[in-house]
């Protein structure tokens, strides 16, 4: 309830005519003030006006006038400059510091609002708003979905300056955790970062020169090589990968982690992990590179390799299979574009205070065409037009940063579906 009340006063979604302090004078709110995410009352800055007299000063907001005194502001002198205590039940008489009475309002809710939000966080559909957005006025959705664009961006900027400070500023060992992590593509991401994590990327470079033992790390760190098979390639891998392991103290993984479930044969774990190795055998300073690439063609074709010549003819080492090449396809090289190369260009260009880079992370995304997935579909259904990469990373965002967790009261979509009366009502 406070949360409600804190948006309705935000936003001024209550009946303005209808303010009236407990004491039984008419309020004007002239500015509602600026939110305060930190320490202190809710908003400052605010003007109101009684009578003939505006006020300016802070507002504090509580879903009980009890809360005052619960939460110790009676005490506190930062709470002194509140004008106007706003609440749901006036439950009691609130104070100052100094003795002095606040006056109080019991906000004004309209019934239709309370609904709205109630249908918004209780409804098991997964566009509550869904006729709303079928007819938002598109230069809005473009403005909003530019905004959470950048705010993906962002979020996966922090990441990756995490992963930074926990990988002492080593950038080619950050890229290689985030370029692993994304040749698991959804499934199996979070097990191909845990491989990451656990074969550190300088075991990789210094057996490069090896195609065999760079996919003997992968395959063997991964599980993949601790049963019994009677492949030949396989049983030298197993070999190779006991000697590197003893060499490196590495601890296998359980293979259990990664999974095929609902996976065409081309995007098998282990046909993964050998296009993965063919990347590590073939260039070394992968990364660089990248940064030097000046046309998308020209970052497209580090990830056109093929991987060695065993899985011509294989998707897995029990099976034999019929030959055909088993380059990534341009859709995955796409989402590797969008996941890894544009994101760590973007904290790149943030880190360095190089906004090149950043502007190159965003004209990737631009220029690349729009991932295909339930949640984009589920919005250009809605009536949403995804024109590009860029589109679609921002109703992924929406999907699971605002929708999923219910954060409709923060969405610019979720504020028109709210204070709009519906003809349900």
């Amino acid at each position: 309830m406070e949360r409600l009340l804190l948006y309705v006063w935000k936003y001024k979604l209550y009946a303005s005519s209808a303010l009236i302090t407990t004491e039984g004078k008419e309020i004007t709110v002239i500015d509602p003030g600026i939110l305060n995410t930190d320490a202190g009352p809710d908003f400052f800055n605010a003007k109101i006006k009684t009578g003939k007299t505006v006020w300016a000063g802070s507002i504090e907001i509580h879903e009980r006038a009890s809360d005052w005194v619960k939460h110790h502001h009676h005490r506190d002198k930062a709470y002194d400059a509140v004008i106007l205590h706003v609440v749901n039940d006036n439950d009691a008489v609130v104070y100052r510091s100094n003795g002095e009475k606040i006056p109080q309002l019991i906000l004004p809710i309209p019934d239709y609002i309370r609904e709205n939000i109630q249908h918004l966080f209780e409804s098991e559909q997964p566009l509550p708003c869904f006729a709303t957005l079928k007819t938002t006025d598109s230069f809005l959705i473009t403005a909003w979905l530019n905004a959470l664009t950048s705010e993906r961006l962002e979020r996966k900027t922090q990441m990756i300056f995490t992963l930074l400070k926990q990988k002492e500023e080593d950038w080619n060992e950050v890229f290689y955790i985030l370029l692993t992590r994304n040749f698991g593509f959804g499934l199996n991401s979070d097990a191909f970062q845990q491989l990451a994590d656990s074969l550190p990327f300088h075991y990789i470079l210094k057996h490069r020169n090896s195609i065999s033992q760079v996919e003997a790390l992968f395959f063997g760190q991964a599980g993949l090589l601790e049963a019994e098979n009677d492949d030949d390639y396989y049983r030298f891998l197993k070999r190779e990968y006991r000697f590197l392991a003893h060499k490196y103290g590495l601890t296998p993984l359980d293979a259990s982690r990664f999974k095929n479930f609902r996976t065409y044969p081309s995007g098998f774990p282990p046909i993964k992990l050998a296009q993965l190795a063919m990347l590590w055998f073939t260039y070394d300073k992968l990364f660089s590179q990248l940064l030097e690439a000046q046309t998308i063609n020209e970052i497209r074709a580090f990830f056109r390799l093929l991987p060695s010549d065993y899985w011509s003819e294989h998707y897995s080492f029990r099976h034999k299979s019929p030959t055909k090449p088993k380059m990534l396809g341009e859709n995955a090289i796409n989402i590797l574009m969008i996941n890894t190369v544009a994101s760590i260009f973007f904290a790149y260009g943030k880190e360095k205070n190089k906004l090149e880079f950043c502007e190159r992370a965003i004209q990737l995304q631009e220029r690349l065409p729009a991932e295909q997935n339930a949640i984009i579909r589920l919005f250009e259904k809605a009536g949403v037009n995804i024109k590009n990469a860029a589109d679609s990373q921002a109703v992924i965002q929406l999907k699971r940063e605002y929708c999923e967790k219910k954060k409709c009261m923060y969405c610019r979509i979720g504020y028109l579906f709210l204070k709009t009366k519906h003809q349900s009502e």
